[in-house]
């Protein structure tokens, strides 16, 4: 399995420049599972709901999570990261994450292309 990975507007670039090269660098790691395994334990991804899922990433006792969609079980879409602070993931990020999927199914749709 060999999926393209990429971003919609500027909310995971914006997540990345906010973590250390470390941060970064697990994160990554994640990101590169998702390209190449068919399937990966619910330590790496869970799906959250309406076809949003989490990327999970843990390091030095942070926990880090990056919301993406599969666009026709090829592409990754990543949207926005946060630093985990709370045992359930914050309602306010899942809500800003489904309202960035709306945006790029609008976006897809009114341009008729394949990102």
């Amino acid at each position: 399995m060999k999926r393209r990975i990429f971003t919609f507007g500027r909310y995971f670039a914006e997540f990345m420049e906010g973590l250390t090269a470390k941060e970064r660098e697990k994160v990554d790691y994640g990101l590169v599972l998702l390209k190449t395994q068919d399937r990966l334990p619910s330590k790496f991804v869970k799906h959250i709901r309406n076809g949003l899922y989490e990327l999970r990433t843990e390091y030095d006792g942070n926990i880090y999570r990056v919301f993406f969609v599969f666009d026709e079980d090829k592409i990754v879409v990543l949207f926005n990261g946060f630093q985990k602070k709370t045992q359930k993931t914050p309602l306010r990020e899942i809500n800003m994450a489904l309202k960035i999927k709306e945006d790029y199914y609008e976006y897809k749709r009114k341009h008729d292309t394949e990102l």
